[in-house]
Formats: structure tokens, C-alpha cells, sequence
């Protein structure tokens, strides 16, 4: 039978352990839900524009958002428009046939992010000035990633507050 202290430090290690994966995955699905209630609420501004318009104004937003411009990643702008063409659709109406349509081509945008070794939400808590300030306490940003453009806009951890609660920007609300 383990001692106190060994038992101790075996119990403490597993429950280490739970907790990071729990917290990384976590972050992957919340990021990823972000990224999905910033798409649908900025396809509702402009869900009445003609979905071409509208496509691009999304699409842009978007990507200054990420702090990428526009033809940073030509290997993927058939996806990005099916995605955000897919939201402008769901905006008109949700119904089944759109939301299955969004899950299709997220799946495709996600596919084709994975070919460039990364995923909706690693770079939606990588390069987003919308992230939520706990992503980063959770898997730390890539240093080149945050030498090309420091995201100021991150809330960070406040005095007495739970890592989980370092939200987003006010202006992302």
C-alpha cells in the first residue's frame, strides 16, 4: 500500500492529466463554436445584400479579423466561400437543408485547413482579435504567429478571476 504522500502525488499527476486534456479540449470546441456564432452573426448584418455582396463583405471581415488578408491563403478561398455562402443561406433561413449544407462545407473548410497542418479552431485561437483571453492560458501561441501581429485586444487573466472566464472583447459581444 502507497504512503500518504505517494498517494498524494499519483492522485494529483491523474487529476493533471484529466484536466489538460479536458481544458485542450475545451478550447478546440470553444473556439470553434466562436468562430461559428461570429459567422452567423455577422452573415445576419448583411443576410438582405445580394449573397455575392454579401459573401465578400463576410469574407473580408472575417479575414481582418484573422489578420490575414485576402489572398493570403489562395489554396482555400473555394472553401471560404462555401463556408461563409452557407451562413449568408442559414441567415436567410435555418432550416435543415441549410444547416446541413454549413456542416458540409465546414467539414470541407476544416479538410482543407488540415492539408495546411492547422484547423478552424487552432486558427481561430491563433490569429482571431476576438479570442477569448483563457485560449491562450490553455495552449500557448505560436511565437511566430504572435511576432507578425500581437493581438491586443485579448482580454487577459484579472486579478481573483477563473481562467475559464477570460472572455473575448467587448467590441466582439
Amino acid at each position: 500500500m502507497p504512503h500518504l504522500v505517494e498517494e498524494l502525488r499519483t492522485e494529483a499527476e491523474a487529476a493533471m492529466t484529466v484536466m489538460r486534456e479536458t481544458a485542450l479540449a475545451a478550447r478546440q470546441i470553444h473556439a470553434r463554436a466562436e468562430l461559428m456564432r461570429h459567422m452567423l452573426t455577422t452573415a445576419r448584418k448583411v443576410k438582405d445584400k445580394p449573397k455575392a455582396d454579401a459573401v465578400e463583405i463576410v469574407v473580408r471581415e472575417w479575414m481582418d479579423a484573422w489578420n490575414l488578408d485576402r489572398q493570403d491563403w489562395p489554396q482555400l478561398t473555394q472553401e471560404m466561400q462555401a463556408f461563409t455562402a452557407a451562413f449568408h443561406d442559414y441567415a436567410n433561413v435555418q432550416n435543415d437543408a441549410h444547416d446541413q449544407n454549413l456542416r458540409r462545407c465546414c467539414y470541407a473548410l476544416d479538410t482543407a485547413l488540415a492539408r495546411e497542418g492547422t484547423s478552424i479552431s487552432e486558427q481561430m485561437a491563433y490569429r482571431s482579435q476576438c479570442a477569448h483571453g483563457w485560449w491562450a492560458l490553455v495552449k500557448p501561441e505560436p511565437v511566430d504567429l504572435l511576432e507578425k501581429k500581437p493581438r491586443t485586444s485579448i482580454p487577459q487573466l484579472g486579478p481573483g478571476q477563473p481562467f475559464w472566464e477570460v472572455g473575448c472583447a467587448d467590441f466582439c459581444i
